[in-house]
């Protein structure tokens, strides 16, 4: 099999893997309301918190971390092995990222309505690169802790990644494709944005006043 098709193949699995919503199955395995149909609306951890039920926004935070994760760390190991070369490919293995990414904001099974992609986006730099992931998320917890504003954290992360990228890989492509992924969360957060300004941003854990609340029947 020529290498661009395998390529090919690699993205479209990385996405279809990425389009795996874990704030939806989470809640329905957990008898909990669609995500979807509550608070900011958002398929993501900080949403299902907002059921008050705090295993429920855990699994969905570690799930959706871990598709990025996973699908990065795939096309790194098991390439060489079936004798890949995009395995060895850091260019080829972030675009794997990327598209995974891509899944979460855009997932075939939701009708390409999906989350922000704060986990999923964390879960690729980690498996591109321990010390990129570990220092966006450093950033993502200072400022988190500090101002207890998800929506900011993700921000301020998104900007400081292609910066991470590139003391680390220098003037490489994969600084690019971080930078893509970077200026797509942001993009995503374009709503939460006009709140920061405006004052009006809910903070980490809390409960809006005018949300009636998840139900056990949530919508499918």
């Amino acid at each position: 099999m020529e290498i661009g098709l395998v390529n090919g193949v690699a993205y479209l699995l990385a996405y279809l893997i990425g389009s795996v919503s874990f704030a939806v199955l989470v809640s329905r395995t957990m008898g909990l309301a669609d995500p979807r149909s509550y608070g900011s609306g958002n398929p993501g951890a900080t949403n299902v918190l907002r059921s008050g039920n705090k295993a429920a926004a855990l699994a969905t935070l570690l799930g959706d971390a871990a598709k990025g994760w996973v699908a990065v760390a795939v096309a790194q190991r098991a390439g060489p092995q079936w004798g890949l070369d995009w395995g060895l490919d850091a260019t080829s293995v972030a675009l794997v990222g990327l598209f995974a990414f891509l899944g979460h904001l855009f997932p075939v099974f939701l009708k390409f309505r999906g989350g922000k992609g704060v986990a999923t986006a964390a879960g690729v730099l980690l498996g591109l690169n321990l010390w990129l992931g570990l220092g966006t998320l450093a950033t993502w917890l200072l400022i988190a802790a500090f101002f207890r504003l998800s929506s900011l954290a993700a921000i301020i992360s998104a900007v400081f990644a292609p910066f991470w990228a590139w003391l680390l890989f220098g003037r490489q492509p994969v600084v690019l494709i971080v930078a893509v992924i970077g200026v797509l969360l942001i993009a995503r957060h374009r709503a939460n944005l006009a709140k920061l300004i405006s004052g009006t941003e809910g903070r980490i854990g809390e409960k809006k006043a005018s949300d009636p609340g998840p139900s056990p029947a949530g919508e499918g």
